[in-house]
């Protein structure tokens, strides 16, 4: 087995008289490939800047092999006093460097070199931090949330440039497919240890399930020994003294141990307001256009949405999203065509810029708006303490200003002021930003339970094709085509022509022809939103349709129905009609999906 190029061990860390790390241990080898796994506030970027020699830890050691180069990416870079990118850049290249990879990756990237670092967007800062860890080609990438603010294309060129290389790499990221395509080990930091396993991000749930299934059982166990120990020193104690004062010992080292145990933290409980239903048509765009100058951003583009969709967005940065959003919910009207909103429309939103945020505000005052200490959740008055808690935060945490809060607090704290307006309709711009995977889990599950509409931006390949019905992509020149299903059916719709164009578009003019002749592995194919959702509540269909011919059919039985009431065996032929044709649709559908599921099952 290789040496460690880094190794962390038996390190602790305490904040706030909590340990926030008690014990860790932590080895990269060369070529190493890992995911660092763990709930928000669990301490994965405290690690990170620990290998990184940041931080300063309260015990333990940190060992790096002479000679090996580090490269750390953080969540938010700074940029210090540079005037450019390209300086900012090439400030982290070491003498022996190749001085024209700065240029090179962040052309690659999208930018010029010449931006200002301090006027760059989020997605831009991030691509020039980006450059600026991979220029050196260390011998260890340690990256927080690489993906964060990144398109898909980016996303997907970045993918290929790490596996192409040789450094070895520690990953923190919510982006399962990202995570999945690139790790070949996992380290899962929980309750302020680590444990490991040989295996990449696509083993970890199924892994961590297991632990704590057996760890529960191991405390009911503990449990139950403890009962029957109480048990004997309340009935069974005997004379034998020295056998007593052990077996006495024993049951308070038990009693430590149980009060010692730190479960698992809660999930979080997210829950939209939801407001009166709307009506079953929602939105309905005819021919918009929208152009700034001689750029059209929308061009021609029409699309009718329905009381239940789930609408993904998805793009390139700058390839006008957020404008197509705006112009389909009435906040921009188009230069062209026509929009119309259905009845009683009640539309929330989250928007992705969080430094909207006053960063002195605490948390409670963003909540409640600095009124009192009452928040209205679907116009009902909560206190916010307990509000807090529905998304995991601590009642401590009630005066945190939010300059101080993580990443994940801080989409946290998004989400529960956009979920306590009552809606119908869901605006979500990049809800999956920084927050952990167990987080990401329950906002899945609420937005499958939410009987409003959803309309969707994200760059998240996994949590599209986990929650949306369709997807409406950019064409180039402000053509969108929207396609149904997930982010995986609309690959497989656009077939390979899509991972071509990405190509071209991300691949160094010596490598082009060998990055086209070797396509991306497609990514498993998995029922849609829509596919389960279908697969679900078709078989009740078939019942009502079922029952509803049954009762037409008695109307017809009447032999005497024709003459003396034409009108009414009119219309009960035609609607049984109509409601055969139903039936033998959603047979068709139900049968079509129940054997893709087993396709899907047994591959």
């Amino acid at each position: 087995m290789a040496p460690p190029l880094i190794q962390l061990k038996d390190i602790k860390l305490t904040f706030g008289g909590t340990p926030l790390l008690n014990g860790v241990e932590l080895n990269v080898a060369t070529g190493e490939r890992v995911c660092l796994i763990g709930r928000n506030g669990s301490g994965k970027s405290t690690l990170l800047r620990i290998a990184a020699g940041l931080v300063e830890p309260d015990g333990g050691t940190r060992f790096v092999q002479p000679g090996a180069t580090i490269r750390y990416l953080p969540q938010e870079p700074d940029f210090g006093d540079h005037k450019t990118t390209l300086a900012y850049v090439e400030a982290g290249l070491a003498p022996g460097d190749d001085q024209h990879q700065a240029r090179y990756l962040l052309e690659q990237l999208g930018l010029t070199g010449d931006e200002n670092p301090h006027n760059l967007s989020g997605g831009e800062a991030r691509r020039a931090a980006l450059a600026c860890v991979l220029a050196p080609s260390p011998d260890i990438l340690l990256l927080d949330e690489p993906t964060n603010h990144l398109d898909l294309s980016t996303i997907e060129w970045l993918e290929q440039e790490l596996d192409s290389r040789r450094s070895a790499l520690v990953l923190i990221s919510h982006d399962r497919r990202f995570l999945t395509n690139l790790s070949r080990s996992t380290a899962w930091l929980d309750r302020g240890r680590i444990k490991q396993i040989d295996r990449g991000f696509a083993s970890f749930e199924a892994w961590r399930d297991e632990v704590l299934a057996e760890e529960e059982r191991d405390q009911h166990k503990l449990d139950r020994k403890i009962v029957d120990e109480e048990h004997w020193l309340r009935h069974g104690v005997s004379g034998r003294r020295k056998r007593n004062v052990k077996r006495l010992a024993n049951l308070h080292t038990l009693r430590d141990q149980r009060r010692n145990y730190r479960g698992t933290a809660g999930g979080a409980n997210l829950a939209a307001a939801e407001a009166e239903q709307s009506g079953k048509l929602v939105i309905e765009a005819k021919g918009i256009t929208k152009a700034y100058g001689e750029r059209k951003i929308v061009d021609n583009f029409s699309t009718r949405i329905q009381r239940g969709d789930r609408l993904g967005i998805i793009g390139p940065n700058g390839a006008g999203k957020s404008t197509l959003v705006n112009l389909l919910t009435g906040g921009m009207q188009p230069d062209s065509g026509t929009v119309r909103l259905g009845a009683n429309l009640e539309m929330a939103t989250l928007d992705q810029h969080r430094e909207s945020l006053d960063p002195k505000s605490t948390l409670a005052e963003a909540l409640t708006g600095g009124r009192g200490d009452q928040i209205m959740v679907g116009g009902k008055p909560k206190h916010v303490v307990g509000y807090m808690k529905d998304f995991l935060f601590a009642q401590e945490q009630r005066g945190t200003p939010l300059e101080v809060l993580s990443g994940g607090e801080r989409g946290r704290l998004m989400l529960a002021r956009a979920l306590a307006k009552p809606s119908n309709l869901l605006v979500l711009d990049e809800p999956t930003n920084d927050l952990d995977l167990e987080t990401l889990d329950v906002l899945e599950d609420m937005l499958g339970d939410y009987e409003g509409t959803v309309i969707l931006i994200s760059h998240d390949r996994d949590f599209l094709d986990r929650v949306v019905t369709s997807v409406i992509a950019p064409e180039g020149n402000g053509k969108w085509i929207e396609y149904a299903g997930g982010y995986s059916d609309m690959l497989a719709q656009r077939g390979a022509d899509l991972k071509r164009e990405t190509a071209k578009a991300q691949a160094p003019a010596e490598k082009k022809e060998e990055r086209i002749a070797i396509p991306a592995a497609a990514p498993k194919r998995r029922l849609s939103f829509n596919e389960k959702h279908a697969l679900e509540t078709l078989p009740k269909k078939m019942e009502t349709l079922q029952a509803d011919i049954a009762k037409l059919q008695r109307v017809l039985d009447d032999p005497n129905l024709y003459a003396k009431d034409r009108k009414t065996f009119d219309d009960t032929s035609a609607a049984i009609a109509k409601a055969h044709d139903e039936l033998s649709a959603a047979e068709e559908r139900w049968l079509e999906l129940e054997m893709l599921r087993e396709e899907i099952e047994q591959a």
